[in-house]
């Protein structure tokens, strides 16, 4: 998938591009069901988007 801007990744999730803006700039967090639908746009895990497991699906230690 080619890059999304925050106003496409916004329709595709369901938000106001202003909520992308919040998360990347590490002012809000997205909520559980946001983190479930982006990790189905981007084809990697919920703990890959956490910062839980790398994009091979291994842990952090």
């Amino acid at each position: 998938m080619s890059a999304l801007t925050q106003a496409e990744l916004a329709e595709k999730v369901g938000v106001d591009p202003s909520a992308v803006s919040l998360w990347e700039n590490d002012v809000n967090e997205p909520k559980a069901s946001y983190i479930v639908r982006m990790a189905l746009i981007f084809d990697v895990s919920a703990d890959y988007l956490l910062g839980i497991e790398d994009e091979a699906g291994g842990k952090y230690e």
